[in-house]
């Protein structure tokens, strides 16, 4: 089962990054006030982009690395995965 990092646009402006085998269900948890705590006071605009990876761990990784990055740095990745 394939596991992926996931970026989504808040209404503020601001990127939530977090990880699922299912992004599409994830992103309805989300925009319906019952996904993650950040999400629930930073509304959801849009899905910005999504990355695959083989397992949890590698996910888990990813998510972590780009937690670290700026809004502009995030942005800039996600344009470049199409």
């Amino acid at each position: 089962m394939a596991w992926f990092v996931y970026l989504i646009e808040c209404r503020d402006g601001s990127i939530y990054t977090g990880i699922s085998t299912d992004v599409a269900a994830r992103y309805a948890k989300h925009s319906s006030g019952k996904g993650a705590r950040y999400t629930r006071s930073h509304p959801p605009l849009r899905l910005l982009a999504s990355f695959a990876h083989a397992d949890r761990s590698s996910a888990a990784r990813a998510e972590c690395a780009i937690k670290k990055l700026s809004a502009a740095e995030k942005r800039i990745i996600a344009a470049q995965a199409g």
